[in-house]
């Protein structure tokens, strides 16, 4: 009886998952509960009310400063939040969450030695568990390009090619 062969395991094609490079954790953090008729700042309370939170409860999560009211919030209050967060948080940004997902991401890719796949034939995984947009898959192009030899996109049994080095 002959030997099963993985030819895609002898292929020498690296699978990418941009999955591994979501951001674990993150919180948003919303100081709408800190206004005062949540509509107004007041610095004496607010400053007492950040002494007494629990900012342990941010460790090791990546942090969304955002305000979900309809009011005008000065810019040290959320260098003053920034403060408290800072040595406790893994990261700390403002906007949304979705926004703050996004940035967080695309830091992850930026973070990625490239040179390891220099030359190399580059899957990006296509279809997973978790959701990845669209920005995601044009970051993770426009970093390998300058390296790889070839780059597809989808699984290893069904590919589309996006691009390949000119000899």
């Amino acid at each position: 009886m002959a030997e099963i062969v993985n030819k895609v395991a002898q292929s020498g094609l690296i699978t990418f998952n941009l999955e591994e490079h979501l951001p674990a954790q993150i919180k948003g953090f919303d100081l709408a509960p800190f206004l005062f008729q949540g509509l107004i700042l007041k610095e004496k309370d607010f400053r007492a009310a950040l002494k007494e939170h629990d900012w342990a409860a941010y460790k090791n999560f990546d942090v969304c400063l955002f305000c979900s009211a309809d009011a005008i919030i000065p810019h040290w209050a959320y260098m003053l939040l920034t403060s408290y967060l800072a040595g406790v948080a893994n990261s700390i940004h403002f906007g949304s969450i979705a926004e703050c997902k996004k940035i967080i991401f695309l830091e992850n890719l930026k973070n990625i030695d490239t040179s390891q796949y220099a030359d190399k034939r580059i899957i990006i995984k296509g279809c997973g568990e978790a959701e990845v947009d669209t920005y995601a898959y044009v970051e993770i192009t426009r970093l390998f390009l300058p390296v790889a030899k070839s780059l597809m996109y989808g699984e290893p049994c069904s590919t589309v090619p996006i691009y390949k080095k000119k000899k």
